[in-house]
């Protein structure tokens, strides 16, 4: 709003930064300055930052709009060239190229993005606060102005990338809670866990808003959530939970892989426990998952997956149904593009592997997102939120259609029996007139 504007405007005031290079006042500015919040939030950030920095540097060779794409490019390689990100880092050729025609239709001088790669690459940003720092004075920021400190504040983050750190709204809706047992598969990019980090683990699991909770022994408040609950927290955003059919070692096993290709082996106390698990995950990821944004783009041939917002989604069930077929047929017709477009070398050659790679990844968003597009049809066509209904609905559908004959899997009442509610969905999955459960371990 217009006062928020000009209260950004008069705090920029205060920073100097004539004669100085965009990188060196962008690390003035962010020593004094914690960023923090969702990426659109720190966007609107940065567009004051590089608006006070084309005031305070008249004869810079770029316009506001111009400084404002470099600085993100420049937070974005801060985070390829420091974060935790499995494979290549970006080279300077690569970041030149991903910027060609961005500075209002026109190159960056090369010189300039020269300078700024090799500034970046030998001293990577600093925050102001450091992120445990951050994330105590947050939850003492807000407990100190809410009614008896139910609005507690915490941070659920699976690297060093500042955007996709995010706020975590623990009083959200709780979807499920129970006994789950955890294998740590694969981490970021599907890369296989060490060996050393891979054994089963018990927790008490909470589904609750887009964040599965893996709380250690037993069921905690929202007070009583430590930091090592919130280190074992896996955001479900755009997630798939799968009956783990190839793994043979232990019954119950469900298959969980997020956003960024992690991935969880979860064993259930039972086969019906299992299946409810798989059921509202998967339905809280369809119904609260953002619509994906378009992958970057660059000169190299190297496949990349889609950005895959953490935030939840703006648009009502119908609407979100609505993108999730686009995305199928969209899906669907880029892999049989894909398919006809086989690489004639030889088979272990790169251009093979990257074609495999995009293969494998296409088959799995359409797997996902048929499943998205079934459970919500399911759920529209149920006319109702209560989730223990719907979900003896698809369960009882299943095995009518014979997907899981040979079984037993009676739905029981589960401990936790939300509904979800057909209102605007917040911020991670929560939402207005949604029941609640009593909680109780």
């Amino acid at each position: 709003n217009e006062f928020s504007q000009l209260v950004a405007s008069e705090y920029l005031s205060y920073f100097d930064f004539s004669g100085l290079s965009l990188d060196r006042a962008l690390r003035n500015f962010l020593k004094a300055f914690p960023l923090m919040g969702e990426t659109q939030e720190r966007e609107r950030v940065l567009v004051h930052f590089s608006r006070r920095y084309c005031h305070c540097n008249p004869q810079t060779p770029t316009s506001e709009d111009g400084a404002h794409t470099l600085t993100c490019a420049l937070m974005l390689l801060n985070t390829d060239l420091h974060g935790h990100n499995i494979g290549k880092k970006m080279s300077c050729q690569q970041f030149i190229s991903n910027l060609d025609g961005l500075n209002n239709g026109k190159d960056f001088p090369k010189d300039l993005l020269k300078v700024l790669y090799n500034s970046i690459k030998n001293e990577k940003l600093e925050w102001a606060v450091e992120e445990e720092e951050l994330r105590k004075s947050l939850s003492e920021l807000v407990e100190e102005h809410c009614e008896g400190g139910s609005k507690r504040v915490a941070r659920v983050t699976d690297s060093s990338n500042p955007f996709i750190a995010i706020p975590i709204l623990l009083n959200a809706v709780t979807y499920k809670h129970g006994v789950l047992t955890r294998k740590s598969h694969a981490d970021m990019d599907g890369k296989r866990t060490p060996r050393g980090r891979r054994g089963w683990k018990k927790f008490y699991a909470v589904l609750k808003g887009m964040i599965l909770y893996l709380q250690k022994d037993e069921y905690k408040p929202d007070s009583d959530i430590s930091e090592v609950d919130l280190k074992n927290a896996v955001r479900i955003h755009h997630a798939l939970a799968t009956h783990a059919t190839d793994y043979s070692k232990r019954p119950n096993v469900l298959k969980l892989k997020t956003s960024d290709w992690r991935v969880f082996l979860l064993q259930a106390p039972s086969e019906e426990e299992m299946m409810s698990w798989i059921f509202r995950i998967n339905l809280v990821a369809a119904l609260f998952s953002a619509p994906a944004f378009p992958a970057a783009i660059g000169s190299m041939k190297n496949f990349c997956r889609p950005i895959l917002p953490s935030s939840s989604t703006r648009l009502n069930q119908e609407e979100q149904l609505l993108s999730h077929e686009s995305k199928l047929k969209q899906t669907s017709l880029e892999l049989e593009e894909h398919r006809k477009n086989q690489p004639s070398v030889d088979p272990k050659s790169r251009d093979w592997e990257e074609y495999r790679l995009k293969e494998h990844y296409l088959t799995y968003e359409k797997t996902r997102y048929e499943t998205y597009i079934s459970l919500l049809q399911a759920k529209i066509c149920a006319e109702t939120d209560d989730l223990e209904k719907i979900e003896a609905s698809v369960i009882g559908g299943l095995i009518l259609d014979g997907s899981l004959a040979g079984r037993e899997c009676h739905l029981r009442k589960t401990q936790s029996s939300p509904s979800i509610s057909q209102s605007h969905p917040g911020q991670n999955g929560r939402t207005t007139g949604c029941a609640v459960p009593g909680q109780g371990s």
